[in-house]
């Protein structure tokens, strides 16, 4: 039976197979992340280490917390390829062939982006933020930091930044379908640099130089989707001629 075909309870069916497969990668990730997982550890708490400051956890129990909340983090970015793929073989046959075609391009740009933001995030932006907090902390507290505090810190920041960078991406497959078009971007323009302000200083200290790393990059990701969607809305307007005389 073709897939286009598929009765509701084939589609269910398909779903299940699908989740089990993607269950099982992370599963097996999961084991292999829990093998190095001390030298995960060691990595992310080097920016902390570098500022001088040390973990503290509050019972035994707690170690296990956090290396299996350490080992889950990574396996889930590790699975996010094979799940991306599990996503598109369970949807390809409800899209059109045009969808389909923009859909499977946009597969690996879409994790090289959230791999990009997660750099931009780690490397620039959380180091910033906590030299900043930590600074503002000694001054006024005697400093002592919880592991499972930390690491959740981390993924509060690098996750909604590496989630932003897919913007773009989103863009440009709306506009491809026709669902968005450049000039309702541009009109919108202004609510969505005070978007970009309102995520950008809850999530960053309160300091101008951190406000500008976070706040920043993400107006300038809305700039490059509104250039991005006007190229593809030119593309889409060339094509379409030529479809017509071919009809």
């Amino acid at each position: 039976m073709a897939p286009s075909r598929m009765t509701f309870v084939e589609h269910l069916s398909d779903l299940r197979k699908r989740i089990i497969y993607v269950c099982v990668v992370f599963v097996v990730l999961m084991a292999a992340s829990l093998a190095f997982v001390a030298n995960i550890y060691s990595y992310l708490v080097s920016p902390l280490v570098r500022e001088g400051y040390k973990l503290m956890v509050t019972s035994p129990g707690e170690v296990i917390t956090v290396y299996m909340g350490i080992a889950g983090f990574v396996s889930v970015g590790l699975t996010m390829p094979f799940a991306l793929y599990q996503i598109w073989k369970f949807v390809q046959p409800g899209l059109t062939p045009v969808e389909r075609r923009y859909a499977l391009r946009l597969l690996p740009v879409t994790l090289f982006m959230f791999v990009l933001g997660l750099c931009f995030s780690w490397f620039i932006v959380f180091p910033t933020i906590l030299h900043f907090l930590l600074n503002i902390a000694h001054q006024h507290f005697t400093v002592m930091l919880r592991a499972g505090s930390y690491f959740g810190f981390i993924m509060n920041i690098c996750l909604p930044l590496s989630l932003i960078f897919e913007l773009p991406i989103a863009v440009v497959f709306l506009t491809r379908i026709g669902v968005m078009t450049p000039r309702y971007l541009r009109k919108v323009r202004r609510f969505a640099y005070l978007i970009c302000v309102v995520i950008g200083v809850l999530i960053s200290p309160p300091e101008l130089i951190s406000h500008l790393s976070v706040v920043v990059p993400m107006i300038l990701l809305y700039e490059v989707s509104i250039v991005l969607s006007a190229l593809v809305e030119n593309k889409r307007g060339q094509a379409a001629p030529k479809t017509g005389k071919e009809g």
